[in-house]
Formats: C-alpha cells, structure tokens, sequence
C-alpha cells in the first residue's frame, strides 16, 4: 500500500510536470502560469450556480470549476468565477474573458460551430414535478388521467409537443415563467409540472414534503462546458479531468455534488469494461 500511495505522489508530481510543457500558445499554459483558473458562469440558479445561505457560491457547475482547479493545481480553491448573463456565454469564452464556461449549457451543433464543447457532465432531460399529497402524483396515474390530466409548462414553441410526447391527451397550460409554472402547481390548477429533471430532483429532494417526483423524464439534453476553438490542448485536459472526476479514481466531489443538488446517488463504477 505504501508503494502504491508513493505511485500516486509521483504521478501528481509528474502529471504538473507534463502539463507546464504545455505548448505555450496554449491556454493550459496560459492557465497554469497565471496560478488560477477563470471560469464564466451564474449565481441565480440552483442547483446548478447559486448562492446558499451563507453567501456562497454553490452548485453543479461550481463544483465542476472546483474539479478543473484540482486537476490544475491539487487545490480547488485556486479558481475565479466570473458572473456572467447566459447571452454572454458563447462571447466570453471566444474572446479569452474567461477560460472556460461552465454554466448548464445545452450542448448542440449550431453551437458547436462558435466554440468546442468537453465532454457532457450532466444529462438534463424533460420531468414531472407533482404534489405529495395529490392521487395522481404519479406518471401512471397522470396517463391514465388522459385529457382530464392538466399540464403547467414554461412558454415556448415546443410546449405542446414536449408535453404530448409523454402525455398525448394532457391539457397542456403554457405559463410566461418558471416561478409562475410552479405556482399553478402549488394552486392545483395543475396536476404536474413540466420542468427541467435536475429541477424536479432538487425541488423534491429538498422538500419532500411540497413536491414529489412522478418519475418520468425523456427528451435527453447533453450539458457540457465551452471552451474556445483550435486549442486542442486546453480541450483534451479538461476532458480528461471530467472523465477522472466522474469515471475515475478521483470521485468524491463529484459524488458528494450529485448527491447534495440531485438527491441521488451516482450509479456504482466497476473496474472491467470502461462504461464511460
């Protein structure tokens, strides 16, 4: 075992090495030199980047950008988040504002032509908030309620068939915004809501006694973090260090984010085939 923890030291020591021999055009030399890492992100929404009751900043996304510094510098502390609208997203990381973007961006092709994407860190996807308290606080029982089953949805073009993809019949309520989505919720002028699924497992996993799960999800979205373009160094270590931090032997912040922003433990890795 102390051959084994020796092993690890070195490794770290080598891996810094290595990395400050990054080319020098390269923003991961840029980044290591400078001694922190910037990253453009949020601060009003949980549980992805916002601010807890003490005043710090917190979430998914955080805990990401703490992942990256570790694997810069062993230390998570050594990164600046920069508050940034979800317009400025795309023109922050293009004009070297920030380092990278880590602030729940729906990964996609047309975006993918203006910046490079790392790997996805989360699967976002279509979900059902329902109340405790309530018969049909079920998928099922939302089915089988068929047109009497009815339907509260953040207003977009999309509304209607979002929503018939996994309830045909429902009636579907189109609402101007997410607080308003779930207030018709709260007042039973719905039977559920249609949110993001990382919304209904916060909301539920945090108060189990006002919201419930109906669980169903659908409509796969891929969130990953943006980095500028022709930069195949800085893209392939962010990469690597995301693949470590969630697949690999570093998992605990991860893990302990998952569990604290979602309510649920990450499936188990096992050594064998790489399910990566």
């Amino acid at each position: 075992m102390a051959g084994l923890a020796t092993a690890g030291v070195l490794a770290t020591v080598d891996a810094q090495k290595a990395a400050a021999q990054a080319a020098s055009e390269s923003l991961l030399r840029t980044v290591l030199d400078r001694g922190k890492l910037i990253v453009g992100t949020g601060s009003t929404n949980a549980p992805w980047h916002f601010e807890n009751d003490a005043g710090e900043l917190v979430g998914m996304d955080i805990t990401m950008g703490r992942i990256l510094a570790k694997g810069l510098f062993d230390d998570p502390t050594k990164v600046e988040f920069v508050m940034q609208d979800p317009a400025q997203r795309i023109p922050n990381v293009t004009t070297n504002k920030v380092d990278i973007t880590i602030q729940f961006m729906t990964m996609t092709a047309q975006r993918s032509q203006l910046i490079n994407f790392t790997r996805p860190y989360y699967v976002e996807g279509v979900a059902l908030l329902t109340l405790p308290s309530a018969e049909n606080k079920t998928f099922d029982k939302l089915l089988a309620g068929g047109s009497a089953t009815r339907i509260s949805i953040l207003q977009n073009v999309d509304a209607e068939s979002s929503v018939h993809f996994a309830l045909p019949q429902a009636q579907v309520m189109q609402i101007d915004t997410q607080a308003n989505v779930l207030q018709a919720l709260e007042s039973k002028r719905v039977d559920a809501a249609a949110v993001d699924l990382s919304t209904v497992r916060w909301l539920a996993s945090r108060n189990p006694d006002k919201y419930f799960d109906a669980g169903k999800s659908w409509y796969s979205m891929l969130y990953g973090a943006a980095v500028r373009q022709d930069d195949l160094d800085w893209l392939t270590f962010v990469d690597q260090t995301f693949t470590i931090a969630m697949f690999g032997h570093e998992t605990a912040l991860y893990d302990a984010a998952f569990k604290q922003y979602f309510g649920q433990e990450p499936p188990p890795r096992h050594p064998g085939f790489p399910v990566i």
